[in-house]
């Protein structure tokens, strides 16, 4: 059996042929011609730029991580805190990821400033800001911690649509431990950008009989929809005649890609917690999506959405 045969989405084998799993292309050898990465990212979709972070400072910034989270009784401190061994299953609520990134210098030293920041003012061509929120991801094992595949256009497509998501493992993120995946050429299937790529999930229908509940917050989203576009990344990857592409990752890494490329992410089939971030960055003079600015977003909260008849 290989390694890639065992890797699972809810508990169902991806599959390790290479017709349904490949390897993401390495830009590492591009890293400073911007002419060049910007010719793959319209290519490809995504950049996968391994080392290109400080490892110190993410080291740092992960253990910061890990000593919160074992304050809340979430690490197995029978052994070494930077192992992130889970002691039971995590949940982290958008309220706890900005208590996880604001109290952790070295998490905003690594997303808002040094590397990170001089990547996104050349290959955009100028003065860049970030949305403040930091997306804090911790995964436990199960089959229940895959993402399903969706775009991030629908979660912030309120400002410019030529925004950019980076995807930061804080840690060695090998594929057991089922990190993010992308799928092959979805930045370019059209009709799926043209219907649901032009939803928002925080769009609901006044003349709904739950529309209320969704006003006020009490609902997160009205109706089934979530904002994913499958709930099944293997039928997916076979309905589009495509491929997942996955790595595994290593501490400095960097995935960079846009709003209309179609990710997802496997089982952690560890004991270990995966830890990682994604935030997003745009040209300073581009419009930019109300819900992630500021002290405070407001993030997906009642403030944010919009009724409309349906």
């Amino acid at each position: 059996m290989t390694q890639d045969s065992v890797l699972t989405v809810h508990g169902r084998p991806l599959g390790s042929g290479s017709d349904s799993l490949g390897e993401l292309r390495s830009s590492a050898d591009a890293e400073k011609d911007f002419k060049e990465l910007n010719c793959r990212f319209e290519e490809d979709g995504y950049l996968y730029l391994p080392g290109l972070l400080n490892r110190d400072t993410l080291l740092a910034a992960r253990l910061t991580m890990l000593e919160a989270l074992a304050d809340q009784d979430f690490i197995d401190t029978d052994y070494p805190l930077n192992d992130g061994v889970a002691k039971r299953e995590v949940s982290v609520s958008a309220q706890e990821m900005v208590g996880l990134s604001k109290n952790n210098e070295s998490l905003r030293q690594t997303l808002y400033g040094g590397p990170m920041i001089a990547f996104y003012e050349q290959f955009l061509g100028g003065p860049i800001r970030p949305l403040d929120f930091t997306w804090c991801r911790v995964k436990s094992s199960g089959t229940e911690t895959a993402t399903n595949p969706h775009y991030d256009i629908v979660f912030m497509g309120r400002g410019t649509k030529n925004l950019y998501t980076s995807w930061t493992p804080l840690g060695d993120i090998p594929r057991q431990m089922g990190g993010l995946m992308v799928l092959e050429n979805s930045h370019r299937q059209e009709e799926i950008k043209e219907t649901y790529g032009q939803s928002d999930v925080d769009v609901y229908c006044t003349n709904e009989p739950d529309s209320h509940e969704t006003e006020t917050g009490e609902k997160r989203w009205q109706g089934s929809g979530t904002g994913t576009y499958a709930n099944d990344a293997i039928a997916l990857r076979e309905e589009l005649d495509s491929r997942w592409l996955t790595t595994d990752y290593e501490l400095g890494d960097l995935l960079v890609f846009s709003m209309y490329t179609m990710h997802a992410s496997m089982d952690n089939l560890t004991n270990r917690l995966r830890l990682s971030t994604d935030t997003r960055y745009q040209l300073a003079s581009d419009p930019v999506d109300e819900r992630w600015i500021g002290e405070n977003p407001i993030a997906h909260g009642p403030v944010a959405k919009k009724g409309i008849i349906c």
